[in-house]
């Protein structure tokens, strides 16, 4: 027996008019959450403005919404979207009247180009900020490997933690503001020998966002080479970052005086080795312009000291040493992408593809971080959890006369929360659903 064959995705049929109302249920209603976020951050014209392509049948903001919606929804891959061909409620969400089919999404993806990106990513964040982000000053910055499980590739090599070894993938950077733990900036369309200089590209892209460098940068010892810590240097940037431990400079660090090192308590809440022991130098660096501040630290859990090195003289080695500490918490998020959002659930060969996937997890991640801070108690709460007690929620979708988007949630332990939340309070209209205002009630 064949399957039904959905409807072809399309703006130009969805009616929302009074004489034609429309009551639609869904399995997933809690994705309606997000609608007064992307509202407000005006998302329709971030798209515009980032001149993304799109149709006359499925304008961009449809598609890039669709897309989404698959990161929203804890979709492993574009091809999952056809688990939602005949869910008219979540094409409402995107303005259409059904999801796009897996062939446009796939082609669609390849339309885009890394300046697209860029714009999108920039008009995203400089509209979060104020939101989440206020007072951003430190970021952690990473590389994250996408591997290549297909055959057949010409994608370089990087090593896999997950593998063990080096193996095909597509490098990718990510940027986390430590404080809100908000992703925000990526880049997929790297190749090795671009590597060492997306740290500065970081920076030009804040610095073209607020006006301003960022204060703070916290990265490991493989993201850049010595001479690129002297550009950063010479930037204003503050940094702290990791040296690679030498066999004869492991050896000197252990034979100085047991009177030279000092003791700290780094008092992070669940942290395991508190009680440390330090040194504090200044040294000099090949490939470095200027001297540097080296820490080595032990009792940090690991058996060889570790070596911290900044550009900063005036902080103390313990604050240097817990802000550090925090730069643990991109590693998490990289975790969560990866666990949640499906980010090395790829096997493209070609980076443009992948970044416009990368993007679409930035986005994601601030929705979910959004929704976070707005539930109260559930601030810290990782997007699975989230995800699993509001957004996986059954409900109806009902267009009312008097352009009303009222989304009615079925009966669950956590709709309380919802309510106190008041997520609809002032919600604009939306206008790729027709000016709509989206509202919630419960059962």
């Amino acid at each position: 027996m064949r399957a039904e064959k959905p409807e072809v995705a399309d703006r130009r049929e969805l009616q929302l008019s009074a004489s034609d109302p429309l009551r639609l249920r869904t399995r997933v209603a809690g994705i309606f959450l997000f609608l007064p976020l992307m509202v407000h951050l005006k998302f329709d014209k971030l798209v515009r403005a980032a001149d993304y392509p799109g149709t006359e049948m499925v304008p961009a903001d449809a598609a890039l919404l669709s897309l989404l919606a698959l990161k929203l929804l804890d979709k492993e891959r574009r091809s999952h979207i056809d688990d939602f061909n005949f869910d008219e409620a979540l094409g409402l969400f995107a303005g259409l009247n059904r999801m796009p089919k897996k062939s446009f999404t796939a082609d669609y993806s390849y339309r885009t180009e890394r300046t697209h990106q860029q714009q999108l990513l920039q008009g995203w964040i400089e509209t979060l900020s104020p939101i989440l982000m206020p007072q951003a000053e430190s970021f952690s910055l990473d590389f994250h490997p996408i591997p290549h499980r297909g055959n057949d590739n010409e994608l370089e090599n990087h090593y896999l933690p997950l593998r063990g070894k080096a193996g095909p993938s597509v490098q990718t950077f990510f940027a986390q503001e430590q404080k809100s733990r908000v992703l925000c900036y990526a880049n997929a369309n790297l190749t090795r020998a671009e590597q060492s200089g997306e740290l500065m590209r970081f920076v030009e892209f804040w610095r073209n966002l607020t006006g301003e460098d960022p204060k703070w940068l916290y990265f490991d010892s493989k993201l850049v080479p010595y001479s690129e810590l002297s550009r950063v240097n010479q930037q204003g940037v503050h940094f702290v970052t990791i040296r690679r431990r030498g066999r004869s400079l492991l050896r000197r660090i252990n034979q100085l005086p047991a009177e030279t090192w000092t003791s700290a308590v780094i008092d992070i809440p669940k942290r395991r080795h508190q009680r440390i022991e330090y040194v504090d130098e200044t040294i000099k660096l090949r490939d470095y312009e200027g001297d540097i501040r080296q820490i080595a630290a032990r009792g940090m859990g690991r058996e060889q000291p570790s070596l911290f090195l900044s550009n900063n003289f005036d902080a103390t080695p313990r604050e240097l040493i817990m802000n550090y500490a925090r730069r643990n918490g991109i590693e998490d998020g990289l975790g969560t992408s990866v666990n949640f959002f499906h980010l090395d659930c790829l096997s493209s060969e070609v980076r443009l593809n992948v970044d416009l996937d990368v993007t679409m997890t930035v986005l994601a991640n601030g929705c979910y971080r959004w929704l976070a801070s707005q539930l109260r108690g559930f601030a810290q709460t990782k997007p699975k959890s989230l995800y699993r007690k509001f957004i996986e929620t059954s409900g109806t979708v009902e267009v009312a006369s008097d352009r009303r988007l009222v989304v009615t949630f079925d009966r669950r332990s956590h709709n309380p929360i919802l309510r106190e939340a008041k997520l609809d309070a002032d919600s604009p209209p939306i206008p790729w659903l027709q000016n709509h205002r989206v509202e919630f009630r419960y059962s």
